[in-house]
């Protein structure tokens, strides 16, 4: 299974027009997850895609990155893992 970041998201992009996108491309994703601010519960402008096999995920960043959606062209890559310890600061003396 390959995640997929997909940034650059219009704001009123919903998992549907996601798959919609995507489907046009010839990519038919396992999962879809736009993300939304936690308190609000707007759009935050990126999500992801999650898609089994590995080949037709290469096919999807090849096909759909810089293709446009609501009329901004989107960033899609293979996700990095999120840094969950991004360091301490030091203590200041």
């Amino acid at each position: 299974m390959k995640k997929l970041f997909v940034g650059n998201l219009p704001y009123a992009a919903t998992e549907q027009d996601v798959q919609a996108f995507f489907s046009e491309q010839g990519v038919i994703p396992d999962t879809i997850t736009v993300m939304r601010d936690r308190f609000t519960g707007q759009p935050r402008g990126f999500g992801f895609v999650e898609i089994k096999d590995d080949g037709v995920a290469q096919t999807a960043i090849e096909s759909c990155h810089g293709k446009e959606l609501m009329g901004r062209p989107l960033v899609v890559n293979e996700a990095r893992p999120m840094n969950r310890d991004p360091g301490r600061r030091p203590a200041r003396g």
